[in-house]
């Protein structure tokens, strides 16, 4: 019998927020915690550091963020759909050329644009050829024409559909700019007719899920990858039948809860209070433990979403907030600016969850976390808003 509290455990612990890092931060930690978390998702918001460096600092510390785009220039990594576009660790990229063979990908109408829109596919097409890879801006604008598409350009659009077809790869990026290459550029060494089918893809990334998450219920798992429901009952009911997976049962979760074998002994430490959370970080809003909103209530009674995109009047918590994680709960979230230029960290709102009074334990792990935060952005001056509480400003204060 397990838990709710005790599958919150497990997933902090399969995800790296269970305890502080053990260590100063490495280059290889990079890869070594994207692998752990199977897929990192990039996004461009960059009121902080952006969120794939952000997922990556709260767990491995004050590491450098070029770490990142190093790892993926030297094809450690790939860029593709996933949860959303992620980065990816290149020994998965077999999974997703079968998506891209089968035309899987469930984000966009490629095949109707491309095949509306050949003379552009084939001038890009071409230009890389000739050039070598290419961002965006390397190609003008030839149209004044909004399309409807953010009103990208063609080409623009023309780059992301090939990439999604698979006929093009991101090889690296620089400034955050990605760069195009054709595929065979890229990955020579991996032959199609060695790609897994689509059945097997979808089967592996079922276990990669449950495997990643400690233990979950069934209704989480299609979020993660991305994947149809359907594929998701069928893979399960396999990976049942040849005991890779067990249903634990649960007071909280009727239906019982998924735990992988080798995650066995992960969860006897679970159920017997091994696993003790002893670590206040901050969180991105697309880190993989609260990406699925709906995980993320039913774990841990924490009602999060992103008002970025929400007219200013609307936003009840502020443009980019951040959750707050405090020894295995979201306790509440902040919304932060660095001004770079002026080295200042500025915290326009904190708020706490109504039940979670701060202590003085919780002041000083939090003044911890937060100048740490704020030297990793290199603006080590805080700013503060009018209610933010007293103690911990003085923490604060007294360890600039």
């Amino acid at each position: 019998m397990i838990t709710r509290h005790q599958v919150a455990l497990m997933q902090l612990s399969s995800l790296g927020l269970l305890t502080p890092p053990s260590s100063e931060p490495s280059k290889s930690d990079v890869l070594q915690t994207i692998r752990r978390m199977g897929i990192l998702q990039i996004d461009t918001i960059n009121v902080v550091n952006r969120s794939p460096y952000l997922v990556l600092w709260s767990r491995i510390g004050n590491y450098d963020p070029f770490w990142v785009e190093k790892t993926h220039e030297e094809g450690k990594l790939f860029e593709y759909w996933a949860h959303a576009n992620c980065f990816i660790p290149m020994e998965d990229y077999p999974l997703f050329r079968r998506k891209m063979l089968e035309r899987a990908t469930h984000w966009w109408q490629v095949s109707e644009w491309v095949n509306n829109h050949q003379e552009m596919i084939e001038f890009v097409t071409a230009t890389i050829t000739e050039k070598g890879p290419q961002k965006s801006s390397d190609f003008p604008k030839r149209s004044g024409v909004n399309n409807g598409w953010w009103d990208w350009k063609d080409e623009k659009i023309a780059l992301d559909m090939l990439w999604t077809r698979g006929d093009l790869m991101i090889p690296y990026r620089k400034n955050f700019q990605r760069y195009y290459d054709l595929r065979g550029n890229v990955i020579t060494h991996i032959p199609d007719e060695e790609i897994p089918s689509l059945q097997k893809v979808n089967e592996f990334l079922v276990e990669k899920t449950i495997q990643i998450l400690g233990a979950t219920r069934l209704n989480w798992i299609a979020d993660y990858y991305r994947l149809k429901k359907n594929e998701v009952q069928k893979s399960t009911q396999s990976l049942m039948d040849k005991q890779k997976i067990f249903t634990i049962d649960s007071k909280d979760f009727p239906e019982g809860i998924l735990v992988h074998k080798e995650n066995l002994g992960l969860m006897d430490q679970a159920i017997n209070g091994y696993l003790k959370p002893e670590y206040t970080t901050i969180l991105s809003p697309f880190d993989p433990l609260i990406w699925d909103r709906k995980r993320t209530r039913e774990l841990f009674d924490f009602d999060f979403s992103l008002e970025s995109y929400l007219p200013k009047p609307k936003r009840k918590y502020g443009y980019f907030s951040l959750p707050i994680l405090h020894n295995g709960q979201l306790i509440g979230r902040m919304d932060p600016k660095a001004h770079r230029k002026e080295k200042i960290f500025e915290i326009k709102s904190l708020h706490f969850e109504s039940l979670f009074v701060p202590d003085e334990y919780f002041l000083d792990q939090f003044a911890k976390s937060l100048r740490s935060f704020a030297n990793w952005h290199q603006t080590p001056k805080i700013l503060f808003p009018e209610n933010f509480d007293n103690q911990l400003k003085k923490n604060l204060i007294s360890n600039q």
